[in-house]
C-alpha cells in the first residue's frame, strides 16, 4: 500500500497573479516577506513534531489502516482536505496553528504502515535516509531558487493545480486497478509536481503574494510530505533489498 495525500489548495487567491515585487531585483526581500518566511519555517519546524510521534504511532496501529486500505485512504483523504479548509478559515487566529499541527499528525500516523514496510527491508532504514536527505535536497533547493531569482512564478498555480487534481484522479484509480507500472509513473510525477509547488508557494511568499504563515506552512509542509512518501516509494520499488 502506498499512502499518497494530495492537497486541495483552500486559498483561491493562492493561484492568481502575485502581488507586484516593487524592489524587481528578485533578492531584495521585503521586511514583512521575511517575517511570514521566518514564521514558516518556525511553524514548519514545529510539524515535525506531531508528524514524528504520529509516526510511531502509526507504525504501532498500522493495522488498522491494512485492514482495508482503499476505505481507509478515502477517509484519510475526506479528514484532510476538510482539515485544509477549516485551517484556510481559522488562518488567523491560534486555532489555525492547532488545526495544523492535529493534521500533520494525522499525516504523520498514516505515515507509519509505509515506515513499516519501508523498515522490513534489508537495507530499509539507509532508504528512509535517503528519502529523508533527498527531500531536503529538493526544500533547499527551491527555496534557493525562490529567493534568488528575478522571475516570478505565480503563472504555475493554475497549471500545477490542474495536475495535482489529475494526479489525485490518476491515485485513486489506481488504487483498483493496482498496475505498478502506473504507480511508479504517479509518484514520479508527484516529486515533480510538488517540487515546482515548493518553488511556487516559497517564490510568492518573497514577493510578498502570501501574506499569512500559517497558510504558507500548510502548503509547504503539504509538498514536503507528497516528496517524501513519493521518494521512499519509488526507492523501495527500484531499489529495497528483499530477503
Amino acid at each position: 500500500m502506498q499512502p499518497e495525500l494530495k492537497p486541495v489548495r483552500t486559498d483561491d487567491s493562492r493561484f492568481g497573479s502575485g502581488a507586484p515585487y516593487a524592489a524587481g531585483a528578485g533578492v531584495a526581500i521585503s521586511p514583512e516577506a521575511q517575517k511570514v518566511m521566518r514564521n514558516t519555517y518556525l511553524l514548519l519546524a514545529v510539524t515535525m513534531i506531531p508528524t514524528i510521534g504520529g509516526a510511531l504511532l502509526g507504525m504501532a496501529t498500522g493495522g488498522i489502516i491494512l485492514q482495508s486500505p482503499i476505505m481507509s485512504s478515502l477517509i484519510m483523504l475526506a479528514a484532510v482536505v476538510g482539515l485544509q479548509f477549516a485551517i484556510a478559515k481559522f488562518r488567523n487566529s491560534g486555532v489555525g496553528v492547532a488545526l495544523l499541527l492535529l493534521m500533520t499528525g494525522i499525516l504523520g500516523w498514516w505515515l507509519g504502515p509505509i515506515l513499516n514496510f519501508a523498515l522490513a527491508l534489508k537495507n530499509g532504514m539507509q532508504l528512509v535516509g535517503y528519502a529523508a536527505a533527498g527531500t531536503g535536497v529538493i526544500f533547499f533547493t527551491m527555496g534557493a531558487i525562490a529567493t534568488t531569482t528575478k522571475r516570478d512564478f505565480s503563472f504555475m498555480g493554475k497549471f500545477l493545480f490542474v495536475g495535482m487534481i489529475a494526479l489525485l484522479v490518476a491515485m485513486i484509480a489506481n488504487m483498483f486497478l493496482q498496475i505498478p507500472a502506473l504507480a511508479l509513473t504517479i509518484s514520479t510525477l508527484v516529486i515533480v509536481v510538488f517540487s515546482l509547488f515548493l518553488l511556487y508557494d516559497l517564490n510568492r511568499i518573497v514577493r510578498g503574494g502570501e501574506t499569512n504563515y500559517i497558510m504558507a506552512t500548510t502548503g509547504v509542509y503539504m509538498s514536503l510530505f507528497n516528496i517524501f512518501v513519493n521518494l521512499l516509494h519509488l526507492l523501495m520499488a527500484l531499489a529495497g533489498q528483499r530477503d
